[in-house]
């Protein structure tokens, strides 16, 4: 696991304030200015882990998909999905947020890769990808974020916030302490709400980052599924379900 340590706050946003264009501008093609909000607060799946480094600090990382809408330039406006890989230090308040966005606007599908900076609940950076026309963007992208809720308030382009920095090296991470016991069940399900299942006679509690993701497979008593947990603390936590047929 890397180890985050802030190097830097409040750097002002990138100088692009949001751009769709071509590869190059020498061509006779245009360059064009676009900006979009959007808001992406349904998390359709989230796994998270974490571990301990050498010096104290709680590293939690999380491979998480977020759906809402976008509105703005014809471009940037329609459903859309982030798919999202942090690695934020916990007790610090600071890491990274990256992934990838789709927007399926009414002209085809906006795609664009994103790198930003996690500061205390919101991220800055930057994204660059391309439109359906194929004219490349490339935009500022800030948003409130938290792993559990997604992202909020979000602004591609346009008065975008700007961010911190933070520098990333090679650490030892360990697994916290004490160690977690993991228990894997399959058969049938004998009980299921949105705060626990039971599978097989092995009861886990849902965790809210998996509440949702739960909740969109609708399973019911007298389905089948795998369900794999972790001991930790005296809990038994769900950290990944699967429908058997």
């Amino acid at each position: 696991m890397r180890k985050l340590v802030l190097v830097a706050a409040s750097v002002a946003a990138l100088a692009v304030a949001g751009l769709a264009a071509a590869r190059s501008s020498d061509n006779g093609r245009s360059v064009t200015a676009v900006s979009g909000t959007f808001n992406a607060t349904t998390v359709g799946s989230s796994q998270t882990r974490t571990c301990t480094t050498t010096d104290g600090k709680t590293i939690a990382s999380t491979k998480a998909t977020y759906t809402g809408a976008a509105s703005g330039s014809a471009d940037l406006t329609g459903p859309i999905t982030l798919e999202t890989h942090s690695v934020v230090n916990t007790t610090d308040g600071v890491g990274e947020v990256d992934g990838k966005l789709k927007i399926a606007a009414a002209s085809g599908e906006t795609v664009a890769h994103f790198a930003t900076v996690y500061d205390h609940g919101n991220v800055a950076g930057l994204a660059n990808g391309h439109t359906d026309a194929h004219a490349e963007l490339v935009g500022n992208l800030s948003a409130g974020f938290s792993t559990t809720g997604g992202f909020s308030s979000g602004k591609l382009g346009g008065a975008t916030s700007g961010g911190s920095a933070v520098e990333l090296s090679a650490g030892r991470c360990a697994p916290n302490s004490p160690a977690q016991e993991r228990s894997d069940a399959r058969g049938t399900v004998s009980a299921v709400s949105a705060t626990s299942i039971t599978v097989a006679g092995l009861t886990c509690t849902v965790p809210a980052s998996l509440t949702a993701m739960l909740q969109n497979l609708n399973l019911k008593v007298g389905d089948r599924a795998a369900i794999h947990c972790t001991l930790s603390g005296g809990v038994t936590s769900l950290t990944k379900v699967e429908t058997r047929h």
